[in-house]
Parts: C-alpha cells; sequence; structure tokens
C-alpha cells in the first residue's frame, strides 16, 4: 500500500464491545487507546502482517505493568477505497491475560459479523 495514502480510522462494534470491557477493567485503557490511535494514524502499517490486508498490533496497558508483551492484541483490517484513501478498520480487541491469540477461523467470523468481505482469506 502506498505511504502517501490518507488513512482514516474506525472501529467495528466487535472492538468497541470489547474495548468497553477492558476499559471497565483497567484504569489506564484510555488513556492507552488514545496512544495506540495516534500511533496508527502516523503509521497504519504498525504491528505483524496476517496477511489479506490483516495486522495485529500489539498494545500496552499501563495499569498491568506487563509492557506491550502483555498487553492487549488489536487486529486492524485495511480497506482500501481508492488510489488515495483507505480505511483502517479496528476489527476486535483482546487481552493476552484472557486469550493468548485469536485463530484465522475466528478472524474470518468477526469479518462477516461486522459486515467487511475479508481479501481471500
Amino acid at each position: 500500500m502506498n505511504s502517501l495514502m490518507n488513512y482514516s480510522i474506525e472501529s467495528s462494534a466487535s472492538f468497541d464491545k470489547e474495548a468497553k470491557r477492558l476499559g471497565k477493567r483497567y484504569v489506564s485503557f484510555k488513556e492507552d487507546y488514545l496512544k495506540l490511535l495516534d500511533e496508527l494514524s502516523r503509521n497504519p502499517q504498525l504491528g505483524t502482517d496476517l496477511g489479506h490486508g490483516l495486522r495485529k498490533v500489539r498494545m500496552k496497558i499501563t495499569a498491568k505493568g506487563k509492557g506491550k508483551s502483555g498487553g492487549a492484541r488489536v487486529i486492524t483490517f485495511t480497506v482500501v477505497i481508492s488510489q488515495q484513501d483507505a480505511v483502517l478498520n479496528l476489527l476486535y480487541i483482546y487481552d493476552k491475560a484472557d486469550k493468548a491469540s485469536i485463530s484465522e477461523k475466528e478472524i474470518e467470523q468477526l469479518l462477516k459479523q461486522n459486515g467487511l468481505k475479508p481479501h481471500q482469506i
């Protein structure tokens, strides 16, 4: 993808539901989330490439005191709108303490639940 693209960031219903739950659990979550949004706006290609427009981003949860490795994971999905514009969808977030990883099948289900079409997964 073009580094000169204009990205907008949107969150899915699945992401919002889990983020709300994590916000109640961790007092620092809101501030940590705002830092993540700032990082993503500066570098939309942040995280590990999972292929098919998907990425997994490590997010620090300060209240846990474990850095990014013990924090949360955010699954993003990029939809290219035009040669200049793309939408970075925050598809899902999970706490590493609750879930070690997320399967490809779970990601496919999340895409469908949120009305997003996968890039040939």
